[in-house]
């Protein structure tokens, strides 16, 4: 008999543990990249649905300006009327709005906060607004969001909420209930 282990052998111990230390590892890659694309989707949506309560924010405040006797468009402050057919980007920090020639900036971030502000950092996020009456009443407006982001390797993803938003209260400009 001998003593050791031949050539196949080796060969043979050496596939074995390439198989059971490689598997694990591009298991532990995948879920690593499903895990920050889960990220990135969350946060996609909390920045869509924060774009939609900052239209929300301008919409009540015209309501609460027509109810207290001010004359104001449902959408005053959000675009002039005749762009109001136009993406446009919304710095939430603010409610300060810019229309976007053909794409919106990618949003910025200070590691905190994201919005819109010199010297901070781009993001991997971009979000558009759109928003339009519906059935050119004056009591209901939708307004769709769209963040497009990239994470990694994975393509350029998507993410679009849409609302529609009410005249809440009889103030007198417009015909709610």
């Amino acid at each position: 008999m001998s003593k050791g282990f031949t050539l196949i052998e080796t060969l043979v111990a050496i596939t074995l543990l390439t198989v059971a230390i490689t598997a694990p590892m591009e298991l532990t890659g995948k879920s690593l990249a499903s895990a920050y694309y889960a990220r990135d989707q969350i946060t996609a949506f909390h920045l869509a649905q924060e774009a939609v309560e900052s239209v929300r924010h301008v919409r009540d405040h015209n309501v609460l300006r027509n109810a207290l006797g001010e004359q104001a468009d449902l959408l005053d402050g959000i675009l002039d009327t005749g762009q109001r057919s136009r993406t446009f980007a919304i710095d939430t920090r603010n409610d300060n709005i810019t229309t976007c020639v053909d794409t919106c900036p990618p949003l910025q971030t200070d590691g905190e906060l994201y919005g819109y502000e010199s010297g901070w950092a781009d993001t991997r996020f971009t979000r558009s607004v759109f928003v339009a009456f519906v059935d050119d009443g004056s009591d209901e407006v939708r307004v769709s969001v769209s963040v497009a982001w990239r994470t990694g390797a994975f393509q350029t993803r998507t993410f679009t909420i849409s609302q529609n938003l009410y005249r809440w209260v009889n103030d007198g400009s417009g015909s709610a209930n």
